[in-house]
């Protein structure tokens, strides 16, 4: 076994980022000369996009000295008229390893993050550990201790509760955005530098939440698969007025190396071409869907049963996303029919504008609770946010039931046009989806109730936002242009079947009365068609004989 020999020394600076090509059979050794005195502890954090690096105190690999991952680093305590410090830095990849590295320095004033670990492998842990599926993303940090000057202890972590213990620090959740669908190397460690240090993340981020000594140290976000998120943690110092930060977190909710659906191809073929099949049609509801009336209850009746049963296959069945777009599709088209049908025999606008209006209400409340408001610390109760929901999605076909024409006309302009967005982030990414998949994902899963939901908005989501509203707008204008003067809805169809089928039986002088039953028309056929099958007569003479 080949011992691993240092090529060199990687000389850093303190607030200096450098960038590094780690490789498997050359470890590294990074130094930091030069430490000022009134510098107390050291974080070295190193970070790459996907592939594994790890850091240690000594070449020798041991748990409570050392880490491996994307995102890592090291608390060092400096010890009296220390002014050199190593750390040593390799890769278990067998392809090369992008790094950029950063040692960054504290005052005894400043709060240590993590220094009172007691849940993971660390003595003193900075960093942030990220969880993510499907529905969310779960970032975990172990709370910070006090600062101390070089050489003295470190005050107790848990033995009193006052101001003048770790009991009075706050932590400043953030939440960073990379440029959408970009998943490049470079992108990520150029931007991993603005979420670093504290001024550059107060100044880049978004905070999201402030926690309290007294809170756990846990937070969760909605997953953004293919969507570049950086993580960190600024532990503040009130008494004091001093802050330290974590070691950066990213993720992208997907693997760059899984062999099926990973980051560089999310999109499935089957999502596609369920979307874009959906997307004509919404898009022809946004023009005609007040004409088309019929064509509109199928859309309608697609959206209402593929919804309900969507969620209910995956609550109860563990069959594969294709096989539950199949399904969903086919069920989604029985409850188009079964509308339609309802809407021919019975003829009561009434209800079929109540569906419409409640899919309208949907999409209406879906925006409401995209909003900030989504996040608010109430509707964390679910019987608080979905009694809220529902009261919004039936508020719409109440105040519209004076006019129904008009709220069937936006609905057509408003769900139509959507369903163009929802194609759209079937090949390309975009924010404005998550408006129906959260409302998803919270009745698939429980847990999304505690996740913040907040979503970058940036240049494609501003186009895109610009195409939903001109569809909408020129769909709604037009529709209701070219129906002024007509009727508001298409009479009842079965009444109207039926009136002609007495007026044809009743009326002789109508030619469809000499019109043979069907039943009779269908043996007509089939005796053509047997005609077409038998062997002709010979010619010859086929009159008959005069007597």
């Amino acid at each position: 076994m080949m011992t691993p020999s240092f090529a060199s020394l990687l000389e850093f600076s303190v607030g200096k980022f450098r960038y590094l090509e780690l490789q498997k059979p050359f470890p590294e050794e990074a130094i930091l000369r030069h430490i000022s005195s009134n510098v107390t502890f050291l974080i070295f954090q190193i970070h790459s996009q996907y592939q594994n690096t790890t850091v240690s105190f000594s070449e020798t690999l041991l748990p409570n000295a050392s880490g491996t991952g994307t995102d890592k680093g090291l608390v060092f305590i400096l010890r009296p008229e220390q002014s050199i410090c190593t750390w040593h830095l390799e890769t278990s990849d067998p392809e090369p390893v992008q790094n950029v590295a950063i040692p960054l320095s504290y005052s005894e004033s400043d709060p240590i993050p993590g220094g009172c670990n007691l849940e993971f492998d660390l003595d003193i842990d900075s960093n942030i550990y990220l969880e993510y599926n499907f529905f969310e993303t779960t970032i975990k940090f172990a709370p910070a201790n006090l600062g101390h000057a070089r050489g003295t202890d470190a005050p107790p972590c848990d033995v009193k509760t006052g101001q003048d213990s770790r009991w009075r620090l706050q932590y400043d959740v953030y939440q960073y955005f990379l440029p959408e669908n970009d998943l490049t190397e470079e992108a990520l460690l150029r931007h991993l530098q603005r979420m670093a240090e504290v001024p550059q993340v107060q100044a880049n981020a978004v905070k999201v939440v402030t926690l309290t000594a007294d809170d756990k140290t846990s937070v969760s976000f909605s997953s953004l698969r293919g969507q570049g998120v950086i993580y960190n943690v600024i532990v503040r110092d009130p008494f004091l007025n001093t802050s330290a930060a974590y070691v950066p977190a990213h993720t992208y909710a997907c693997s760059f190396e899984a062999g099926e659906d990973n980051c560089s191809s999310l999109g499935r073929v089957s999502t596609k071409v369920f979307f874009t099949l959906f997307a004509l049609l919404g898009l022809f509801i946004c023009f005609f869907g007040h004409r088309f009336w019929k064509t509109e209850l199928f859309f309608i009746g697609f959206i209402f049963m593929g919804f309900f049963f969507y969620i209910l296959i995956t609550r109860l069945t563990p069959i594969k996303y294709d096989v539950r777009l199949v399904l969903t599709a086919v069920a989604g088209c029985v409850g188009g029919i079964f509308l339609v049908a309802a809407w021919w025999r019975f003829g009561i606008l009434v209800l079929c504008m109540l569906c419409i209006g409640l899919v309208l209400g949907f999409l209406v409340s879906s925006v409401t609770f995209f909003t900030p408001l989504g996040n608010l610390k109430i509707f964390r109760d679910d019987s608080v946010f979905w009694v809220t929901f529902s009261c919004i999605a039936i508020l719409i076909p109440v105040v519209f039931m004076g006019c129904l024409r008009i709220l069937n006309i936006l609905s057509c302009g408003f769900i139509g046009s959507y369903s163009v967005v929802l194609a759209v982030d079937s090949y390309l990414y975009t924010s404005l989806s998550y408006i129906t998949l959260n409302v998803l994902k919270r009745v698939l899963h429980t847990d999304f109730r505690r996740a913040f939901i907040n979503v970058p908005f940036q240049t494609n989501d501003f186009i895109i936002l610009a195409v939903w509203g001109m569809l909408a707008v020129s769909g709604i204008t037009l529709q209701i242009r070219r129906e002024r003067g007509q009727p508001f809805f298409p009479p009842h169809p079965y009444k109207l079947w039926k009136r002609e089928r007495e007026r044809r039986v009743t009326n002789i002088l109508d030619p469809s009365y000499h019109v043979p039953p069907l039943r009779e028309r269908l043996y007509g056929r089939l005796a053509q068609i047997k005609e077409l099958f038998q062997k002709e007569q010979p010619a010859g003479e086929r009159t008959p004989l005069l007597l």
